[in-house]
This record gives structure tokens, C-alpha cells and sequence, in this order.
């Protein structure tokens, strides 16, 4: 979770139970310990008395919206009342959200509870789990509970240590592992429930909320302890403190043979002959143009929440099934939050492929002809090759899960940039560099375009070579041309010349 916070490197100290965990997967051999020298200095040192700390709720709609249990379960007409102001903030009118309506005598009652993820479904967790809801019933109501362990090899162990029936006793289902309930692809509730997941994310249009057809899902983020108590207690809210402590230690054995009985090893030595099926919704990216001396761009989105997340900009869920298929995807971008942004994009980016097929770009676009003549006016002598594209202005794009979809999506409806006051996540700052898209920030308060205006760019190429600092444009419009400054912030030489290629995958192939 380390990128989301912007954080892209971190060192941890081993310990034995590091050493412990490679010799149970049979690589003992690979365990080097790490540790400071006698002598270390830093910037600062934060200390955490981990026996102090309580457990949390992170409510909707953001891993920040955080209380302990306890705070909550005290004041929870009044944290409730807070949270929902702040969702109306964040979901306009498209919806009525409510929280308080989920208070019984006071106290939170949720609706489903799921234990998930490479981090939540993991070995201790769910064996921590199963014994705080070892003789519990989670009743026969609305309240239900899942639990995805993180791989077979765990789930084989939690059937084998009997785990995995006093789960099944208690009410619970078992689920094959399973990246779903992270993104929104399993144990989707259903409008207007509240569930309790140890998994990564709870924004507005994660898991199961379509607002544009009035539907409102809430996730709270917790521990997997936490969740069984809290399904021990059929649902009422309840801290894994709040419970007897009963919590037993296990010894994880990894079955290698599930592996090599079902994953395919070649040793290193690749069959030439073998032929690689690919299902209808696996397709190659399309081939991707190197950046172009003179940039035309025409705004096709204009948002201006405080916040937009990745999750509005590529929503996750339904859109799973078209993950290894870019252009099926990309049909998605924005459908939560721009529904037009797609046609828009599209249509703009008949532009681009007429250059490239060496045909006429005004032919393609309608408008585009006096939007070039009033280029030509500024700059009649240019030889430069000339690009067009799209670009969305957004306040501060980015927010949540790195998945790199939220910039490519864009880039192969023909997106050449994104133009921001911020970023919100250096992670998504660079997956449009990746994807060959310029980071373009202007200041807080200047917004000299609409949406569906074009922005000029006259030798963006060099000045992307030169590392020029202030990149003059051009809105065109009606009235004209008028001039406005733009900035790329800091990029590394690297970046720069994978922006030049065009993209990653072109800065790779040369």
C-alpha cells in the first residue's frame, strides 16, 4: 500500500519469522537479513506502540475517513451524520446516501462482512478469524459473511487444520482466492448496504454503485478480526478486542505439489512450436505515435471535484472481463463519471489516424478545419508535424489503486494529456508518462478553456527535449487564440524520452 500513499520504496528489517516464512516455501537459501548498521542516522523516527493501538473502521468513501470502533460505537449518530455530508459532497445529487439509517439502539449495524485479499485472506487472518467465530452463528438474516483465502495452498491448510469449519459452522461462505471483492467483482452489495471488508479501497464507485442509475453500495475498510467479531454478533458492529480472547497460534505448511500439478514449468527452455491461444477478449495495444512536434488537443472532460479517483476514471467491477483487451476496456473510461467522454474521445481521434494515413485531418473532424486555419494564422511558417488528441481537465486525477488502465484507457482513445492542478498520486502522475500522455499542470483558479475547446501547443517536442520549464499554449476557440502558460513539473531524463517515443512499450522496443 506503500505507492498509494506516495511512498515508492521502503526497506524492512527481517526477523525469524521472515526466515521462517521462505524455509516453509522451500527457499531458505534466498533469506538475507536486513537490518541497520550500529550506526544509523535518519531524518526522523516516528515510534509505534503497537499494544496501544485499536481497531479501526475506515468508513465510506475513503481509507482516510478513519475512527476507532470504539469512538465510533460512542458517538455514532454524530460520526455517521458527519460522513454522510461528506458523500453528498463527493455524489451530488445522482444518489441519496445514508448511513444512519444502519443504527439499531444506537449501534452500527452492518449488512455483509468479507475477509479478502493477497493481504486480508492470508493464513493468520483467517485462523485468527475462525476462532473468534468458533461456536458463533451469524444468523439466518440479512447479514452475510464471505471469506477468500489468498491462495489454494492456504485454503488446502485451513481445511486440513479445521479452520475452515468453524467458518462454515458459524454461517460463513468460503470462496476460491480471488481478486474480485477488491475491485468490485465479488460479493458486490446490493444498493444502499454497508459491508465491512479487509481489502484496499472503498470509493464511491468501487463495489457495486452505479450512480448514474441511481444505485449507492458503501464499503467500510477492516481488520479480519474485527469482521468476525462483528459477524459473531450478526453484524453489529464489535471490535476484536470487545471479544474473549481466544485466538490459537498455527503452523503454516506449504503444499508445493498443488503447483507443480497445475502450473506449467518449461525450465527456461521455450517451445517455438507451441502455439499461445488467446480467447476473443485478449488483443495486442495499438501501435502508438511518438510525440509530435506541435500538439492540437481538444478538452473532451472537465471535472472539477476536489478529488477524482482512478475507480471514476476506469471503474473497476463489470469492466474486469475486458482487463487483457484495451480498446474493450477503454469503451468504460469515465462511464461512471463522464458518459460522453468516450464518443467525445473518439470522435477527436479521427483526427490523429488521418495524419498518420497521410490523409487530410479536417476531412475526418468536423470543426477542425477553422480550428486549423486559426492556427495558421499564429504560426504560418511552421514545418513542424502536427498531433491531435484529447485531454480531460481534472483538479487533482488519480486517487486510489495504481492500476495503470486509468492512463492507458485514455491513451488509446487518442489521449495525448491530462491537464490538472495536481496530481493525486505520484503512481498515477507516472502511469501517464508511461503511456506517452504529458502531466500538464496549470494553477489553481487559471482555467483560460471550456470543455470541447482545443488547446494549441506549438513545439511541445522540444520542449520536452529542452526541458523548457514554461510551455506556452493556446486556447482556440470562437474568439481566437489566447495565450496561457502550462508546466510539466519535474521528470526524469528517462521519463522525457518515454514520453518522446511515444509510450513505454515503443521506449522498450527501440
Amino acid at each position: 500500500m506503500k505507492t498509494g500513499t506516495t511512498c515508492l520504496s521502503s526497506i524492512w528489517q527481517t526477523d525469524e519469522t521472515i526466515r521462517e516464512f521462505y524455509a516453509i516455501h522451500g527457499r531458505e537459501s534466498d533469506h538475507r537479513e536486513l537490518k541497520p548498521g550500529a550506526v544509523a542516522y535518519y531524518d526522523g523516527v516516528v515510534e509505534v506502540d503497537l499494544s496501544a493501538v485499536k481497531p479501526m473502521i475506515a468508513l465510506p468513501f475513503h481509507p482516510s475517513n478513519a475512527y476507532t470502533i470504539e469512538e465510533l460505537n460512542a458517538n455514532a449518530e454524530d460520526i455517521l451524520a458527519e460522513i454522510e455530508e461528506k458523500g453528498k459532497k463527493s455524489l451530488g445529487d445522482a444518489v441519496e446516501f445514508k448511513l444512519r439509517n444502519k443504527l439499531v439502539n444506537g449501534r452500527l449495524k452492518v449488512d455483509q462482512g468479507i475477509i479478502a485479499g493477497c493481504a486480508g485472506g492470508g493464513f493468520e487472518n483467517i485462523c485468527a478469524a475462525a476462532d473468534i467465530m468458533d461456536g458463533a452463528d451469524i444468523g439466518s438474516d440479512e447479514y452475510n459473511m464471505s471469506v477468500y483465502p489468498a491462495s489454494v495452498p492456504v485454503y488446502m491448510e485451513l481445511i486440513q487444520n479445521g479452520a475452515a469449519a468453524k467458518l462454515l459452522k458459524a454461517g460463513a461462505i468460503i470462496k476460491t482466492a480471488f481478486c474480485g471483492p477488491c475491485f468490485g467483482a465479488g460479493d458486490t452489495p446490493a444498493n444502499n448496504e454497508l459491508s465491512i471488508r479487509h481489502s484496499t479501497r472503498n470509493f464511491p464507485n468501487r463495489e457495486g454503485s452505479k450512480l448514474q442509475n441511481g444505485q449507492i453500495a458503501s464499503v467500510a475498510l477492516m481488520d479480519a478480526r474485527s469482521i468476525a467479531a462483528t459477524s459473531a454478533n450478526k453484524g453489529m458492529l464489535t471490535a476484536a478486542t470487545d471479544m474473549p480472547e481466544k485466538i490459537g497460534k498455527y503452523k503454516y505448511h506449504f503444499d508445493k505439489s498443488i503447483y507443480e500439478k497445475r502450473v506449467f514449468d518449461s525450465h527456461g527452455v521455450a517451445d517455438p512450436n507451441a502455439e499461445i491461444k488467446l480467447g476473443p477478449n485478449i488483443k495486442d495495444w495499438p501501435a502508438m505515435s511518438a510525440l509530435p512536434d506541435d500538439l492540437l488537443i481538444r478538452i473532451v472532460s472537465e471535472i472539477h471535484d476536489p478529488v477524482t479517483t482512478t475507480d471514476e476514471l476506469i471503474p473497476s467491477g463489470e469492466t474486469s472481463s475486458y482487463r487483457s483487451n484495451p480498446l474493450g476496456l477503454a469503451e468504460f473510461t469515465l462511464s461512471r463519471r463522464d458518459p460522453e467522454y468516450v464518443g467525445r474521445a473518439k470522435e477527436v481521434q479521427k483526427a490523429q489516424k488521418a495524419i498518420e494515413a497521410g490523409e487530410d485531418p479536417a476531412a475526418a473532424l468536423e470543426g477542425l478545419s477553422a480550428v486549423l486555419e486559426a492556427v495558421k494564422k499564429y504560426a504560418p511558417a511552421s514545418e513542424g508535424k502536427l498531433g491531435v488528441g484529447s485531454s480531460i481537465f481534472a483538479v487533482k486525477p488519480g486517487d486510489g489503486s495504481a492500476r495503470e488502465q486509468a492512463a492507458s484507457c485514455q491513451k488509446v482513445l487518442g489521449g495525448w494529456a491530462n491537464i490538472a492542478n495536481e496530481y493525486a498520486t505520484k503512481r498515477y502522475r507516472s502511469n501517464l508518462i508511461n503511456w506517452g500522455m504529458l502531466p500538464f499542470l496549470i494553477k489553481e483558479g487559471e482555467l483560460p478553456f471550456r470543455n470541447l475547446d482545443y488547446v494549441y501547443i506549438p513545439g511541445i517536442r522540444k520542449a520536452v527535449e529542452e526541458k523548457t520549464e514554461i510551455i506556452e499554449a493556446f486556447t482556440v476557440n470562437a474568439d481566437g487564440l489566447k495565450r496561457f502558460e502550462l508546466t510539466l513539473g519535474a521528470l526524469t531524463d528517462t521519463e522525457r524520452e518515454i514520453i518522446l517515443k511515444g509510450c513505454l512499450i515503443n521506449y522498450n522496443k527501440r
